[in-house]
């Protein structure tokens, strides 16, 4: 089979294209073709490493954490999935040399393969995983909150979604609506505008042409109930102006930098909830309880991609990974998939 590799950390450059043999699953694994594979953040972010000359965790690494397919073989164990079932994966390369989805088929512990429904494509399946698993996270860590998503489990609320543009605030945007809320994001331009308007948001808030936190006062007099966040260095102020009493707010990722300062005398008085999320260390019941609320929102169609839904999907094939990384490096809008085989 045909597989992309990567031997040393550094820019797409050692991103390989090489011939591997398949291998049959063990106990408790199955083996799945790759129709889709994806690219996230996480997956540049591991292959560029967090110094030059990092080592690796093994001699040669697989990229890529999500994907779609069809499973080719079951492995002793494995009870609720069968040869020819349509499936999306989540975290496949997380702790494993040869896991992840760029290649044509990866071997995978069952309990990160879930069945893909009837009414969603691979395109969808494979922009899941790290994106949709880490919206709901965010979604349900509010003390006053659901721990679940379903249609009117956010009844009533008013969800603050930062950066609404990228693949993580799409589907904080698709889930929160299905659940019932009300959601406001924020973006930095109007093409951004019209892209998170297509996903579903209620009021779109243009940062660099409003005063965001009195926009924001203005739609929730009362405040927000909770607020997933992307840049927390960058948004402590406004998050603290905006979170209503007993509100919380989730972090998931760092961008525009890694320390945050925060007032704490002003959120001991609104008892402001902050939860960091990774994805890699939450929790396999977690990664379940989401991607059953996933899979319930995929049967009821709301989790579309593509441009009309507000996430533009860029493709190339297997062989040109290292431009689908980069182009995610570069932060492209919307997702980067990677065609590895027919469907």
């Amino acid at each position: 089979m045909k597989a992309i590799v990567y031997r040393a950390t550094g820019d797409p450059s050692v991103l390989e294209l090489v011939d591997r043999e398949v291998r049959d699953p063990g106990l408790g694994e199955v083996r799945v073709r790759i129709v889709v594979s994806a690219v996230n953040p996480t997956d540049w972010k591991s292959r560029r490493g967090a110094r030059p000359g990092e080592p690796l965790p093994f001699a040669e690494v697989v990229p890529n954490q999500d994907g779609a397919g069809v499973v080719d073989a079951v492995g002793p164990g494995v009870e609720h999935l069968h040869v020819g079932d349509r499936v999306w994966l989540a975290l496949a390369a997380y702790q494993r040399a040869d896991g992840g989805t760029a290649q044509e088929f990866t071997v995978l512990p069952a309990e990160r393969v879930f069945p893909l429904p009837e009414n969603a494509g691979f395109d969808l399946g494979a922009s899941l995983g790290v994106p949709a698993v880490t919206a709901h996270r965010a979604l349900t860590i509010a003390e006053d909150g659901p721990r679940r998503l379903h249609p009117g489990a956010l009844g009533g609320k008013v969800v603050l979604v930062a950066g609404g543009a990228g693949a993580v605030g799409h589907a904080a945007i698709q889930l929160a609506k299905w659940a019932g809320a009300v959601v406001i994001t924020t973006v930095s331009g109007p093409a951004k505008a019209e892209l998170v308007t297509a996903a579903g948001a209620d009021h779109v808030i243009n940062y660099r042409e409003t005063h965001a936190a009195a926009e924001i006062r203005r739609i929730a007099p009362e405040g927000v109930d909770q607020i997933v966040e992307v840049a927390p260095a960058q948004n402590a102020e406004l998050d603290l102006a905006v979170i209503r009493n007993r509100g919380s707010i989730a972090v998931y990722a760092n961008n525009g930098g890694d320390q945050v300062t925060l007032d704490v005398r002003r959120h001991f008085s609104l008892n402001v909830r902050y939860q960091f999320v990774l994805l890699y260390t939450v929790g396999t019941a977690a990664v379940h309880a989401a991607a059953e609320d996933i899979n319930a929102a995929i049967a009821d169609g709301a989790l579309p991609v593509g441009e009309a839904a507000g996430l533009p999907l860029h493709r190339v094939d297997l062989a040109d990974t290292a431009a689908a990384h980069a182009a995610v490096e570069e932060s492209i809008v919307g997702k980067v998939l990677i065609d590895v085989s027919a469907g």
